[in-house]
């Protein structure tokens, strides 16, 4: 296959899918890594990709929204660093609340995983991290750790928000909450799914302080609809790889900024 015809292949893959793997690739084409990233690279040059740590997401698409399990795949080590360096804003007998997203997921692993941090009551409009979170109450008897869980309607990335799940925020006051988001840059916080912008912020102003969870790669992605200003978050966690230019931004419109390692390199910023 010519190196046009494959990247013919991968820019449908991402408009079909919003993201695609580099591994999933080199099994579907049949060629090595390091020619999928070339062709990933030629594409990004054309401004019809973006390149993030193991794959590529659509450039241009603000209305299209990536699917949970496609999420999941992508940064993984680096959303798993995040998630880790997220586990020290949480102390135990508060309230906290967990957005949808793969990010928010893995921390909710670790809490459940962790049970030095109970009691523990979380709010989440997340249908993942609401199973993760119940699996590990009854297992561990129901001993203090209490999950509440918005109704709403479901989108691909297994959120539930619209009316109902911002009516479920609005009555609630929660200590910190932790949100993935879509995009991230100089303008704000972003997402593809309009009604889920409005449960982000009834999930916002339900909160004393806001830990946005976002690896390098959703710097300069934009989704069709905003939630908040940079300006409007607490703490923001991502890693290393954030550019310099980027770092700069973030570090004078954000209440303060956290490069979790993805190494042995230890983090930068505590609570």
């Amino acid at each position: 296959m010519l190196a046009q015809q494959r990247q013919d292949v991968i820019l449908a893959d991402v408009r079909a899918r919003g993201a695609v793997r580099v591994t999933d690739l080199v099994g579907t084409l049949d060629v090595s890594d390091m020619t999928i990233r070339r062709d990933i690279a030629e594409l990004e040059r054309q401004g019809l990709v973006h390149r993030v740590h193991g794959g590529a997401v659509d450039a241009h698409h603000t209305a299209h929204e990536p699917d949970f399990a496609v999420k999941r795949m992508l940064a993984a080590g680096e959303k798993s660093a995040i998630a880790r360096a997220a586990l020290a804003w949480i102390t135990p007998g508060s309230s906290i609340a967990l957005s949808a997203g793969s990010t928010a997921h893995l921390l909710a692993e670790l809490i459940a995983a962790d049970p030095t941090l109970r009691p523990l009551t979380v709010v989440t409009n997340s249908l993942p991290v609401a199973d993760t979170l119940h699996a590990a109450s009854r297992r561990d008897g129901d001993r203090g750790l209490d999950v509440v869980l918005t109704g709403g309607v479901r989108t691909p990335s297994d959120a539930l928000v619209g009316p109902v799940a911002d009516a479920a925020l609005g009555q609630l006051r929660v200590d910190r909450a932790f949100l993935g988001v879509h995009g991230l840059g100089p303008d704000g916080l972003t997402t593809p799914n309009l009604l889920e912008a409005q449960t982000d912020r009834a999930l916002i102003a339900s909160a004393h302080d806001v830990v946005v969870l976002a690896d390098h790669s959703k710097w300069g992605v934009v989704g069709l609809a905003r939630i908040v200003s940079l300006e409007s978050v607490d703490v923001l966690i991502t890693d290393s790889g954030l550019p310099d230019a980027a770092r700069r931004i973030a570090q004078a419109a954000v209440g303060h900024l956290l490069l979790a390692a993805t190494t042995a390199t230890p983090e930068r910023g505590e609570p």
